[in-house]
């Protein structure tokens, strides 16, 4: 009886020697699968990597060449071709145009009119009048060269001349408190025109008094218009 609890305290003192050496069996167990899982890596896989290395290589060396291509570009300045003019290239320009690299000449003055080259034209409104109706006296300045040039056609130099046979009827001179200039350029062929309607009055030189009238009832008068000295042919025409 004594021997059989001693066999009893021996296995019971035994078992977690036992327990401790299933902790160790198993403690060691992951420590195996961790070394076998640790592999080299295949062949196929270090092809792929060598492939991404090698073409990131490639890039940078397009990038630095085209940043040299760009830089050089930048530098040059990529000028444009440009009009040079030179004593040997130039030419004679031709009409209309402007020689290549200069400056277009300043336009040169209009020049004034040769008066042998203008024409002064009379003309009326209607050839003939009733007795309450007022002649309107036109001129007509004219262009006949083959220029443009300037004309003064102010009042200064106007003058509108009524005659009745050799009798002096009416000028707008006569009564003229002084005279204004107008220049005006006229292209050639191109006319200045101006009108002045008249009153049916009579002057005199330096604008002295007078009572007398134009006579009516049928008469005629002519027209005469006057630029400087030139003056127009005279035109007819009836006051009645």
């Amino acid at each position: 009886m004594a021997n059989k609890g001693k066999q009893q305290s021996t296995a019971r003192t035994s078992a977690p020697a036992k327990g401790a050496a299933r902790g160790s069996s198993r403690a060691g167990t992951p420590g195996k699968s961790t070394s076998a899982n640790r592999r080299r890596p295949s062949p196929a896989v270090y092809r792929r990597r060598r492939q991404v290395v090698f073409g990131a290589l490639l890039l940078v060396i397009a990038l630095i060449v085209g940043g040299v291509v760009a830089l050089t570009g930048a530098l040059a300045g990529n000028p444009e071709p440009q009009a040079v003019s030179t004593p040997e290239a130039s030419t004679a320009p031709t009409q209309g145009s402007t020689p290549t690299g200069t400056a277009a000449a300043s336009p040169s003055p209009t020049p004034v009119c040769d008066f042998n080259l203008m024409t002064v034209a009379a003309k009326t409104d209607k050839p003939a009048y009733g007795p309450d109706e007022k002649p309107l006296l036109t001129m007509t300045i004219t262009n006949g060269g083959t220029a443009p040039c300037e004309v003064n056609v102010g009042t200064s130099q106007m003058e509108y001349l009524l005659m009745s046979g050799s009798d002096r009827i009416f000028s707008s001179k006569d009564c003229q408190t002084g005279g204004e200039d107008l220049i005006r350029t006229i292209q050639p062929g191109k006319s200045e025109t101006a009108n002045f309607p008249w009153q049916r009055n009579r002057t005199l030189e330096g604008c002295a008094a007078i009572t007398a009238t134009p006579g009516a009832g049928g008469a005629y008068y002519t027209f005469e218009a006057r630029l400087g000295n030139k003056s127009s042919p005279k035109v007819a025409f009836q006051l009645n």
